[in-house]
């Protein structure tokens, strides 16, 4: 049974790795304002960023989806580990000497699977690279120099070269610990009639790393005459690797992509080595298979879809080339950037071009680019017989709908007149009109497409204060949010957890009845039982505390994204705001009460008891007297 790591472990991990620097790795973030970031969430499709994070308080949450927690959630629900892998991970990361309890920790049989793969491939990288100084590996140095790249260029990109032997990685990985089955597993090695041997021998080897920068994956290219094998060889689906789910090159071109907000796609390894190269250093390549959904989620979080941002693909100008732009131009609505397409001159690729003509016409190739949509147009366009009247309204049937689904209004009317000169309709206007009629219906067509349309119009603004809705998770009571007492609580609350400073020690006065939404009441006696905002003011495990203390995964959702949420206020907040918050909960809370005791002075009637009746009346004079008070001198008063 795998030991269970020490607690003072993990909070050394969860203190040591910035909830944003993690979350930087996989989209790009933006400045939210209050100290707190923003981006689009990588755990459901969205036009605006809704996906806030709180580098102070160590926490994310998403106003769309509402998913949320804190560096360890984010990691266990977008890469699918186990806790014990996930805190692994990051103890690597933070160079953290993890202690195992129940008997201490045994290498290799206590670390999570993924864990374990990922280490396997890390070993194999090395491994694959020392051998390319090796005599055997003459050949793939002498492939490299053919194409350009010297011994810098394949330290740079992490090339090596996979020895011609059956066994040689997969005993260099059993030294180091790693089981049959592992090695099985993870797609390093291959069942052979004797046992596991190597499944890349004499090739050239690319590693493939995900976003995070780890290794996942090989890409391995046939050197010899004798290999029977494909041209390029990848590494099988496995629980590391899917390749409709990996970049080559989106590691090193990840935060030029999201500063420059252009991502070039190319078609293989070498064109991405040619285009860093050259400056083009935002290139990335699919892993032998066509660009599909799964990498343009990829780029998607780290253009932010900007409307200012573009992905430019490059293919070779022959029959194939032509085709895979089209497949491309397919998924062109499925970004908010710009798609445009580069035509490599001669049938050359980015790597021959290099070789050929330099630095300068790579990056003069991605400057000349073409809008993708024009390219597509120009494509159909091609198959009609425009010299005749029913060629050219053919032509105009089919095109007109491409040019209705650009984005960009002021592109489309662009366009449409474009058209209308491709074709050689002298009434320009007529296409134009055209267009915007198709555009308008499909405006309308999406209007009407139901709750789901509906949703993604809105989607990506925290509209906890303005739009009534359900507490964090299906178990949630509803709350109605445009009630002016409870948007003031959940703005007070939010103070409470993120700028205790302000409301202390006034906040921790406050009984759990002065809240009148359910769940708003269990999170403020979440706080007290995390010793108050007094005890939070000048602690940072404070909001974790709270976390902790909530009675199930609901509540703690609430609190994380109440300690996420952006205040009300477009300045920084200070004591007079949270005064304005503490003392309209006050007042709400008083008033509340007020209505209670003339509701009970009605139903006592003029019998009461003499006694019983001074009483209320004595309490409903403080009462009032008191929240006339706090009208008058506000946060005073308290």
């Amino acid at each position: 049974m795998a030991g269970r790591i020490n607690d003072d472990d993990v909070k050394a991990v969860r203190d040591a790795v910035p909830i944003d620097a993690v979350v930087s790795e996989y989209l790009q973030l933006r400045n939210a304002g209050g100290g707190n970031l923003k981006g689009l969430c990588p755990f459901h499709d969205e036009k605006s960023p809704s996906f806030h994070v709180s580098p102070a308080k160590g926490l994310y949450h998403c106003f769309g989806c509402q998913e949320g927690g804190d560096t360890v959630d984010f990691i266990m629900k977008l890469d699918h580990l186990s806790f014990a892998e996930t805190i692994e991970r990051l103890a690597s990361q933070a160079g953290i000497t993890l202690r195992y309890e129940e008997g201490g920790y045994t290498p290799g049989r206590q670390q999570g699977e993924r864990t374990r793969l990922v280490e396997a491939h890390k070993a194999a990288a090395q491994f694959y690279i020392e051998q390319l100084d090796g005599p055997e590996a003459e050949i793939a140095r002498k492939f490299l120099a053919e194409r350009g790249f010297d011994q810098a260029a394949a330290q740079h990109f992490g090339v090596g070269y996979s020895p011609a032997g059956w066994d040689h990685l997969t005993r260099f990985l059993r030294g180091r610990g790693f089981s049959d089955q592992e090695l099985v597993l993870s797609g390093l090695s291959q069942e052979g009639r004797r046992g596991p041997i190597d499944r890349f021998r004499g090739r050239l080897m690319w590693p493939i790393r995900d976003i995070a920068g780890e290794v996942v994956g090989f890409g391995a290219r046939k050197l010899r005459d004798d290999d029977n094998g494909p041209k390029y060889l990848n590494t099988p689906e496995t629980p590391l690797y899917r390749k409709s789910q990996v970049l080559y090159g989106i590691d090193l071109a990840k935060k030029e992509i999201a500063k420059t907000n252009r991502a070039v796609v190319v078609e293989g390894y070498t064109d991405v080595m040619a285009c860093h190269l050259a400056g083009v250093t935002t290139a990335i390549a699919t892993c032998g298979t066509s660009f599909g959904e799964g990498h343009i989620k990829i780029l998607r979080r780290l253009l932010m879809d900007n409307a200012g941002s573009e992905v430019v693909f490059t293919f070779d100008g022959d029959a194939a080339g032509q085709k895979a732009a089209l497949r491309a131009f397919e998924d062109d609505q499925k970004f908010a950037a710009e798609t445009s397409i580069a035509i490599t001159p001669g049938g050359m690729d980015p790597c021959d071009l290099r070789l050929a003509k330099g630095d300068a016409a790579v990056a003069d190739l991605v400057e000349a680019r073409t809008p993708l949509f024009e390219f597509a147009l120009r494509h159909l366009v091609s198959r009609h017989n425009l010299d005749t009247t029913v060629g050219r309204a053919a032509a105009l049937d089919e095109a007109a709908p491409i040019v209705a689904n650009i984005k960009n209004s002021s592109i489309q009317h662009e366009s449409a007149v474009q058209l209308a000169g491709m074709l050689g309709i002298l009434d320009t206007q007529f296409v134009v009109r055209r267009v915007s009629q198709l555009a308008r219906w499909a405006r309308e067509r999406g209007r009407e497409g139901g709750p789901d349309q509906g949703r993604q119009q809105h989607r990506g603004r925290p509209q906890a204060a303005e739009q009534a809705r359900p507490a964090p998770g299906p178990r949630g009571p509803a709350l109605n949010l445009r009630s002016p007492a409870h948007r003031v609580e959940r703005e007070l609350l939010k103070l409470a957890l993120q700028r205790p400073d302000l409301v202390s020690p006034a906040f921790d006065a406050y009984g759990a009845d002065e809240f009148t939404a359910p769940p708003y009441a269990v999170v403020r006696q979440c706080i007290e039982d995390a010793g108050g905002t007094a005890a939070g003011a000048h602690d940072s495990a404070y909001v974790p505390r709270v976390r902790e203390a909530a009675p199930d995964d609901t509540v703690r959702a609430m609190v994380t994204e109440l300690a996420v949420e952006p205040l009300h206020t477009r300045r920084d907040p200070d004591e007079a705001y949270a005064g304005v918050q503490l003392v309209a909960v006050r007042l709400a809370a008083v008033n509340h009460r007020v209505t209670e005791i003339r509701g009970t002075l009605q139903r006592l009637g003029p019998r009461a008891d003499p006694e019983h009746l001074t009483a209320v009346q004595n309490e409903l004079w403080v009462l009032q007297q008191y929240g006339q008070s706090l009208r008058e001198r506000g946060y005073a008063a308290l």
